[in-house]
């Protein structure tokens, strides 16, 4: 098989949300509040435990009656901040504002790292002329991430679950990605961390190779065996 194209997840895969804490302290620094550094180490664990942050891998604890929702929250910018919303107002913060405060933030460039090979892989990719595309799961437009870290260059599609109506592992989106790139599925790697969602690429006929949902810093190098598979 010869690869002419990678399709890349988000979350997880080429890049990485801030820590929770973190999160929660630009949140409470742009709202001008205080919290005793106790409490707020102590919020910060618990809306990790809720899995509030969107992109983090935490497994949410979903609130009653919301598992509907939870299924097809990436189908549109509505039900993805409905969700997010409702599992971070199971903790209790100084101010009911600052859950939507907190889904806010994570939309920001600023919330995001990419994995420190995540440069190297796709400028490599680029320069042997290999075509890029990101596929997510998500509610809201993430190209500004990319621009703000350099490597929208890099990237030729961009097919968000949320402008499309549709999710992974529902193969039209792949098919979708493929279409955009000029591609063929059976010429195409999907490169992604959740073994259900980015593996339905394979229903398409497209090569798929997973990666592991860790920090940054336990992840320096986990992208590089895909340029070996492309060769």
């Amino acid at each position: 098989m010869t690869i002419k194209a990678v399709l890349f997840d988000f979350s997880g895969t080429l890049f990485r949300a801030e820590p929770t804490e973190s999160w929660l302290r630009a949140v409470l620094k742009d709202a001008d509040l205080d919290l005793p550094e106790r409490e707020l180490t102590e919020a910060a664990g618990d809306l990790e435990t809720v899995g509030a942050m969107p992109g983090s891998g935490v497994a949410p604890r979903l609130p009653e009656g919301s598992e509907e929702l939870w299924h097809r929250r990436d189908e549109s910018a509505e039900r993805h901040r409905a969700m997010y919303t409702a599992i971070s107002r199971q903790v209790r913060l100084p101010d009911p504002r600052l859950h939507d405060a907190l889904y806010d933030r994570h939309m920001l460039p600023a919330a995001w790292g990419p994995y420190p090979d995540a440069a190297e892989v796709l400028g490599t990719l680029r320069e042997r002329g290999v075509a890029v595309g990101v596929v997510s799961n998500i509610g809201w437009d993430l190209r500004p991430v990319f621009r703000e870290h350099g490597l929208d260059p890099c990237v030729g599609a961009y097919v968000l679950s949320y402008e499309h109506g549709i999710q992974k592992p529902d193969a039209r989106l792949f098919a979708t990605a493929c279409d955009a790139l000029g591609v063929a599925p059976e010429d195409t790697l999907m490169v992604g961390d959740d073994r259900r969602a980015d593996g339905g690429a394979a229903a398409l006929g497209c090569a798929v190779h997973f990666v592991d949902h860790l920090p940054t810093a336990q992840r320096p190098d986990g992208l590089r065996p895909v340029l070996d598979l492309v060769g």
